[in-house]
């Protein structure tokens, strides 16, 4: 997400600030560098053009260029503006404290509309309301199928008229459904097309005026670009949209439209799609995602998704146990089984500041492989291996590593580096998950300080894995050892 601006941005503050004394034509230079950051990363014209003239001014001007390090009053002014230009936003739904709250999701087709309606409806339950989906998208086939599917796998009714041809009596017959069966939020899943015209707009507004939806939101794909930029201000003009909500954010390297849309369109982004699992729909805060942007990590965003996926029941049980000093690979286990709920492992890390450096140089080690190799090597040890792993002698590492299809130094390696984790563990024991959160982020930092330190099981014989100075000395020891062979 965001990547390559995220690459562009930072390619222009590192030209700056290795400029030692900065001069007007430098930073003029360096503000060249990002208005072309932001046009590359599909940023629509006028979005780039408002964004320069406003950062410009403040960047030339003797408040920034006389600082004692004006690079980073740069970042500043570049961070504040891209908050300014994406929000704000009013995450509220809206939903009333008694009747019926009817939201109506509009977009066109392949925008992932009926996938959305039902990551939204999951959201809505979890708050503790009763939503119910109506199918009103009679146009696409299969689309009433989809939405009963999502509804039996969340649990929510699917209101269906089969055989009906009219959207707009569907949509009016549902209120007056909803209403009598004690549902309290009903979401309008509406027909699109594969572009624009004027029959979807004119059947989209007959919805609106019959039905009078407390929210109405259209639903992008963000890897249209400026295509979805322009179907939101084609939307909004004709139905006075409360929010948009930009799917696949995600597989957007660019992110153009999403820095674009609220400028272009006057509508902000309520929401964005960052994955197919119907958990993967999170509320879009312009302030962190200009701090991701920039490479500063989004931790809140981390630590609200760890409070809604773990299961409570279970960190309690570990906190409990951490608190008496306890911490075993079965403990382990458990605890990289809550953390994959957050989504792979480089997902994870692009939320911590530093970390997208740090993935980098892990080069192309799947880490969501080598965790599940982890799980395996676990898996093959004994109820009592798993809880004293001193256990585990070269027998042992043996018959564990034949189970688990891999080389007897993995086993030591996990068990070494299990024994570090465990003082780490209990050393966090008495923190709260933004305390384990800000711990763990240090501990990132050290591996990021020294990238030649292990970072999982290995497929050496060493069970090590070598810099680059290392590998020299390696070279020439064997360079050495193959001359005197042959003397």
């Amino acid at each position: 997400m965001f990547e390559s601006l995220r690459d562009g941005l930072g390619s222009a503050l590192r030209t700056l600030r290795g400029r030692g004394k900065l001069t007007e034509s430098n930073m003029r230079e360096g503000l060249q560098m990002v208005r072309q950051a932001l046009l590359e990363a599909d940023v629509s014209y006028s979005a780039a053009k408002a964004f320069m003239d406003r950062i410009s001014e403040e960047a030339l001007g003797e408040s920034v260029m006389k600082k004692l390090d004006p690079t980073q009053q740069l970042v500043k002014l570049v961070h504040d503006e891209l908050i300014n230009i994406m929000g704000p936003v009013d995450h509220s739904l809206h939903l009333k404290g008694s009747g019926v709250t009817t939201l109506m999701m509009c977009g066109l087709q392949g925008s992932g509309k009926t996938t959305t309606t039902g990551k939204l409806g999951r959201m809505i339950k979890v708050r503790g309301r009763k939503p119910m989906f109506v199918a009103a998208d009679l146009q696409r086939p299969a689309a009433i199928q989809q939405l009963q599917v999502l509804g039996e796998q969340l649990g929510i009714p699917v209101y269906t008229e089969p055989g009906a041809a009219d959207p707009v009596k569907v949509c009016t017959n549902a209120v007056a459904h909803a209403q009598k069966t004690g549902c309290d939020v009903l979401i309008l899943d509406t027909a699109g097309r594969l572009h624009i015209d004027e029959e979807l707009m004119q059947q989209l507004v007959r919805i609106e005026q019959k039905c009078s939806p407390d929210q109405v939101y259209l639903v992008v794909d963000a890897m249209t670009g400026q295509d979805a930029v322009n179907s939101a201000k084609a939307f909004n003009e004709a139905l006075e949209l409360d929010g948009v909500i930009m799917t696949k954010l995600d597989g957007d390297a660019r992110g153009g439209a999403a820095i674009s849309l609220k400028h272009v369109s006057g509508v902000p982004i309520k929401f964005i799609g960052t994955g197919e699992q119907l958990n993967a729909l999170e509320e879009f805060h312009p302030d962190r995602m200009a701090s991701r942007i920039l490479g500063m990590g989004d931790m809140m965003t981390l630590i609200e998704r760890a409070q809604q996926e773990f299961d409570k029941e279970e960190m309690q049980r570990q906190q409990e146990r951490l608190e008496k000093g306890e911490f075993t690979l079965d403990d382990f286990q458990r605890m990289m089984a809550q953390t994959k709920r957050l989504g792979s492992i480089g997902k994870i890390m692009s939320f911590i500041p530093g970390m997208d450096r740090l993935s980098g140089m892990m080069g192309d080690m799947d880490a969501d492989k080598e965790m599940a190799k982890i799980g395996g090597i676990i898996n093959s040890m004994t109820p009592a291996e798993r809880k004293n792993p001193k256990l585990i002698d070269l027998p042992r590492r043996r018959r564990i590593a034949a189970g688990a299809g891999v080389q007897p130094n993995q086993v030591n390696d996990l068990v070494k580096q299990f024994q570090g984790m465990a003082d780490i563990m209990k050393q966090m024991s008495g923190m709260g998950v933004a305390g384990r959160m800000s711990a763990m982020q240090n501990l990132m930092r050290q591996m990021q300080a020294n990238p030649a330190a292990q970072i999982a099981p290995s497929k050496g014989n060493t069970g090590k894995r070598l810099n680059s100075a290392d590998k020299a000395k390696l070279r020439k020891l064997r360079e050495k050892a193959k001359k005197k062979k042959k003397k």
